[in-house]
């Protein structure tokens, strides 16, 4: 199994920016296509971005897009999100998450559809 751990959370101002990172153990993420999902409180989780197992598509949820930016390395068992112009509206808890998958061309959008999850890291936009 993989096991995975999230990093980089922290308290920004509004506008300012954070990358956050997943680093995987146990396995490698070359099998994993990816996914990072917030939870803000008191809502259900949702997704902010998702990311083939190969890297070459990415997904990104509607009020993130043009500010974040997902990646991965799979030499390096990472998946960052770049999170740029952020906002009191991003605080969340975000999490990321892995689904070993066999197409490297896919993403996938659904909370089901993941298997493993990291413990999540806080981020806090103040205004």
């Amino acid at each position: 199994q993989v096991q995975l751990v999230e990093s980089g959370g922290g308290l920004v101002q509004a506008g300012g920016s954070l990358r956050l990172s997943c680093t995987a153990s146990g396995r490698t993420l070359s099998s994993y296509a990816m996914g990072w999902f917030l939870q803000a409180p008191g809502k259900e989780r949702e997704l902010v971005a998702a990311i083939s197992r190969g890297g070459g598509t990415t997904y990104y949820g509607d009020s993130v897009k043009g500010r974040f930016t997902i990646s991965r390395d799979n030499a390096k068992n990472t998946v960052n999100l770049q999170m740029n112009s952020l906002a009191p509206e991003d605080t969340a808890v975000y999490y990321c998450a892995a689904r070993s998958t066999a197409y490297l061309g896919v993403y996938y959008p659904k909370e089901n559809e993941y298997g493993y999850w990291g413990q999540g890291t806080q981020v806090t936009v103040s205004s």
